[in-house]
């Protein structure tokens, strides 16, 4: 469980990390120039014509994914963890209900935007976008402040990248009757949660008044801009207009984590206390709901000893049937470094290595578990480098993840099991040698062919990222001889999407350029080589190189391709024509891939 600008810069951020419109875009090399190629080159970290020996990885850097971009779509909606932030309160979302019930539950709102214009003798816009401008939300149930929150949150953080956008545009109209919507919206939040908590800090009643006054003086000042016609006054105020919502967007911030701490502050207190199991399954589903919220949550919740609650009820054999949905959030907390530091405080490792090594729990728990380390160690996490308690349970939780691959009955739990292992190789290069000593390869390649288990891109970039980084053992090329290893790996250089979904498209980009890494790597082996070019690898790697719509324009798998190209090359020459060599294998692997980059249709 990704945002538009508001004014296409990043505003400040407020303490906690609630930022404004803070977006970075990403980049595409430009296929124009010298310094794309080596952008490309650096990046992907290729340098095939020298392979050191050793344990350590080969010198293609495979990049680490995190956990909810090689999972599927349904498996996103549990783990995924952006980083990115889109308004004072990302990824915060409306619930599907059914629209009717919308309209009826929304009038509320909307009578109170509709009566504060009219108070303040401020028509309701007749602008085309009107209509789409105005927020709706929801009103939460009585007693909810949780809901409550959550709801105005996001009506508020959408209503403040609003107004960036229109300030942006220069409407000043519809920048002065959104800042009274605002308003409106502010000082609802403001006296409902009041109601429904019953209680408030100083520190948030002082907030409180803070929020109010800006936006009182954001709704004034954009007043003023709509009499103003001098265009140099008009520039300095709208200036002034924006360090304005910039300070409204940082108190409102402040304000919405003073209020989330609170009501997580009561969650995890209720875990913590309750021996009661249908109290606690209510509460821990409550806190999982907070944690797909975004990060800033999650760091909230594992702040507030919410890491160390869930590790308690997974200690308690009374609350066995609850391990899978602790576990789960225990998952989605661990996204942040703060939830890894409060595992690694409550030898929280210890209780998965204990949890994935005992079969009197259901395969449900310990998949849940391996969802656990799968995120602990994910690549793209630098506090994981620093889990020295993992290094003491790596040997018993990989012995326990393969056998788990070997044993799962869904997709679901191989690929939470496969995923925690291709994140353990990369995690430590010992793991690949553990790997190589259990069998691992003949557990993957005949998990290939169970469409039970392997039934999407997202399993088998798991499989070959494992397969990946084993390669840079000598021995992993005679075992991936002995199970057909090469024609797997064939098959996977021709990997498609089925939905054309951007996740699964990414998926498949990555299949394609792990699989040709692979290749590059086992090439080493004389025999891999010989068999690849049996089953005509060089063939596929050349169209995947000549033609962009193989490769889905892919940069990374271009290149990882020219790689296992010059590899394989070097071993077998005569399986290439001559025009291939001229243009794939002789230049200088920057000169290949510029011209490989720029070419439009395919050449086979």
């Amino acid at each position: 469980m990704r945002r538009p600008p508001g004014n296409g810069q990043a505003a400040s951020e407020g303490p906690g990390g609630w930022g404004l419109w803070g977006v970075q875009e990403s980049r595409r090399l430009c296929c124009a120039d010298h310094d794309r190629c080596q952008q490309a080159l650096l990046q992907i970290g290729i340098n095939m014509m020298a392979l050191p020996g050793g344990r350590h990885l080969d010198s293609i850097t495979l990049p680490g994914q995190r956990l909810e971009q090689r999972t599927s779509a349904w498996r996103q909606e549990r783990m995924q963890r952006n980083s990115e932030e889109k308004g004072p309160f990302p990824l915060l979302h409306l619930m599907q209900v059914d629209s009717v019930q919308r309209w009826m539950e929304d009038l509320k709102l909307m009578t109170e935007c509709e009566c504060m214009c009219v108070l303040q003798a401020k028509p309701i816009s007749l602008e085309e976008d009107a209509q789409g401008d105005l927020i709706l939300a929801g009103g939460p149930s009585p007693g909810d402040p949780l809901q409550l929150l959550l709801k105005r949150g996001w009506v508020i953080s959408t209503e403040l990248r609003r107004i960036g956008q229109k300030l942006a545009q220069d409407r000043w109209a519809r920048v002065h009757s959104m800042s009274v919507r605002l308003t409106c919206h502010a000082r609802s939040m403001v006296s409902e949660y009041s109601t429904v908590s019953r209680s408030s800090s100083q520190e948030m009643g002082q907030i409180e008044k803070l929020l109010m006054e800006k936006c009182s003086e954001l709704s004034a000042v954009t007043e003023r801009c709509l009499q103003v016609e001098n265009e140099h006054v008009l520039k300095s105020m709208k200036a002034c207009v924006s360090e304005t919502l910039s300070t409204l967007g940082q108190h409102f911030g402040q304000l919405l984590e003073l209020a989330l701490t609170r009501e997580v502050q009561a969650l995890v207190r209720k875990i913590d206390a309750s021996d009661n199991i249908y109290t606690t399954e209510s509460t821990t589903g409550n806190l999982f709901s907070l944690t797909q919220e975004g990060a800033p949550l999650c760091r909230i919740i594992a702040k507030e000893g919410g890491v160390v609650a869930l590790f308690k009820v997974c200690r308690q054999d009374s609350f066995r049937c609850l391990y899978p949905q602790a576990l789960r959030t225990l998952a989605s907390i661990c996204c942040v470094e703060e939830g890894v530091h409060q595992l690694e405080k409550v030898d929280g490792v210890l209780c998965l290595a204990n949890i994935l090594t005992d079969d009197s729990h259901s395969e449900a728990t310990r998949a849940e578990a391996a969802a656990v380390v799968a995120q602990v160690t994910s690549p793209h996490l630098p506090v994981t480098q620093h889990l020295s308690s993992f290094l003491e349970s790596m040997e018993e939780i990989v012995t326990a993840l393969v056998k788990l691959c070997q044993e799962a009955s869904s997709g679901e739990v191989f690929l939470l099991a496969s995923a925690a292992l291709a994140n353990i190789t990369f995690f430590d290069t010992m793991a690949c040698e553990m790997l190589l000593q259990l069998n691992a390869i003949r557990v993957l390649l005949e998990a290939c062919s169970d469409k039970q288990r392997v039934d999407t891109p997202y399993t088998r970039d798991q499989i070959v990222t494992i397969l990946a980084n084993m390669s840079v053992l000598e021995q992993c090329a005679s075992d991936i001889i002995q199970e057909n290893g090469v024609q797997l790996i064939m098959g996977m250089l021709s990997e498609k999407p089925r939905s054309g979904t951007p996740a699964e498209v990414a998926a498949c980009e990555r299949v394609q350029q792990k699989a040709a890494v692979t290749l590059a790597r086992l090439s080493r082996d004389p025999d891999v080589a010989r068999e690849a070019v049996r089953l005509s690898c060089m063939s596929r790697l050349i169209e995947l190189c000549r033609s962009p719509s193989e490769r889905n324009s892919s940069d990374a798998v271009l290149v990882a391709c020219l790689a296992a190209l010059r590899r394989l090359a070097g071993v077998c020459p005569e399986g290439l024509q001559d025009s291939d060599f001229q243009q794939l294998v002789q230049p200088r692997l920057v000169d290949s891939f510029l011209l490989c980059s720029n070419m439009e249709e395919s050449f086979v």
